[in-house]
């Protein structure tokens, strides 16, 4: 590969720096650095971020390829900014056994958008009955780390002890939906004002919070750890605040639509923003955002969701669940959490590349920005402010629940290991 010169930009949001990568490193971070035949991208004002890293993923692919693959899931992804995302296991088949998630991870590698870590299921089907072969998936060459029903929540208690019990052995993680399922059935909406009006079937955040203290305390018991998909209500904040202070091994995620949108937006009864968990109360958006600040929520993932138009555009209750977010994530969290001063762009880096890459395992990413590290980076114009067009996303569906509105912040280029894989807004 040749030589790459970021000119003037400013390295997690600090002073204005060169970065020079060399092949699929960084060969040098500092002021005035010589360009020696370098192609140059000037970069005045723009912030230089590691490549960011999500969690989790929806890439549909296989068996629901009308949604979305992994070649268009991951040009979606460099498009916002990210150089590895975690693929949930709800494909057709379901990637519980080694051979499905070898089969992801190589179609990762095919298409080198960005880097994909299959998530493997925590039980056969996603049935809940039974522990899927964790150890194989774990030592197959897609190496999991992470394990999850997401879609659906391991509510047996005595599977999801003997699940932490068995991932402890390598360090992975078993990643919750926090859904008690008697208490959603028929649930369509949050439970609260909203719900009562319209007269749409609620659903309680005591349905999440009860199954992270479950969850938390088995953890502990266990000694292992623990993720907290989409995090959705203040009491659940309250609770993974308590469990980090007695030392449990959890962490937790917050998706940008929780950060942003209310239970208000279902009065339009537009199907855009029917999303599992549901979108919630003023109240809980707050509390959410405080709790991304302080780090009790580690991270930000998207529960990027892709459905095809006719899933979507249909009448509520026969709605599909779901929104895509790869392509609006970063805009989302400069919106909600930068512009208002909770976080600066090192503390983005923190929430949407170190952390994610931390919990995950994802070698090679949520690395510091500086000499000898992977050259896996993104960079964004904080200036811009547009409205969003889904007609121009990469991903393969449309259900984004922001068309039309404007937001700020746009990923220009994306790195993969020194490969350009986003230039000036274009993939390449």
């Amino acid at each position: 590969m040749s030589k790459i010169l970021i000119r003037g930009a400013k390295v997690l949001g600090g002073e204005p720096q060169d970065v020079l990568i060399d092949g699929a490193t960084i060969a040098a971070v500092g002021r005035d650095l010589p360009a020696d035949g370098a192609e140059i991208v000037e970069a005045g004002g723009k912030v230089l971020l590691p490549g960011l890293v999500d969690l989790h993923t929806h890439l549909r692919e296989p068996g629901r390829e009308d949604s979305e693959t992994v070649l268009t899931g991951t040009r979606a992804a460099a498009s916002g900014g990210y150089t590895a995302v975690f693929a949930m296991a709800n494909t057709f088949p379901v990637a519980d056994t080694a051979g499905v998630v070898e089969q992801v991870w190589r179609l990762g590698k095919e298409h080198g958008y960005c880097d994909v870590r299959p998530i493997g299921a925590v039980t056969v089907g996603l049935e809940g009955h039974k522990l899927a072969e964790l150890g194989a998936m774990h030592e197959s060459a897609a190496g999991v780390t992470v394990f999850s029903d997401d879609g659906k929540c391991v509510h047996d208690a005595v599977i999801m002890r003997r699940a932490l019990e068995y991932v402890k052995a390598f360090d992975g993680v078993v990643a919750q939906h926090a859904q008690e399922p008697r208490l959603t059935e028929g649930a369509e909406m949050n439970e609260g004002v909203v719900s009562a009006e319209l007269g749409l079937g609620g659903w309680p955040a005591v349905a999440e919070e009860s199954i992270i203290a479950r969850d938390v305390l088995l953890a502990e018991h266990v000694g292992s750890r623990v993720h907290i998909c989409h995090l959705s209500t203040a009491g659940s904040v309250e609770i993974v605040r308590w469990a980090k202070s007695r030392g449990i091994r959890v962490t937790a995620e917050v998706t940008p639509h929780h950060l942003l949108l209310t239970d208000e937006l279902v009065r339009t009864y537009d199907p855009v923003y029917k999303v599992n968990p549901p979108l919630r109360t003023e109240r809980d958006v707050t509390a959410l955002r405080e709790a991304l600040a302080d780090g009790t929520i580690d991270i930000v993932a998207t529960d990027h969701a892709p459905h095809p138009h006719e899933d979507k555009d249909c009448e509520w209750a026969a709605a599909a669940m779901g929104m895509v977010g790869l392509e609006t994530a970063l805009s989302v969290v400069q919106e909600t959490m930068v512009d208002t001063g909770l976080l600066d762009w090192a503390g983005v880096a923190d929430r949407m590349s170190f952390q994610p890459a931390r919990i995950g395992r994802a070698e090679g990413h949520g690395r510091p920005v500086s000499a000898g590290e992977p050259a896996n980076l993104t960079l964004v114009d904080t200036a811009y402010r547009g409205s969003v067009d889904p007609a121009g996303f990469a991903s393969r569906s449309r259900n984004t629940p922001y068309e039309g509105r404007e937001l700020p912040g746009r990923v220009t280029h994306t790195w993969l290991r020194g490969k350009a894989t986003l230039v000036d807004g274009k993939l390449t």
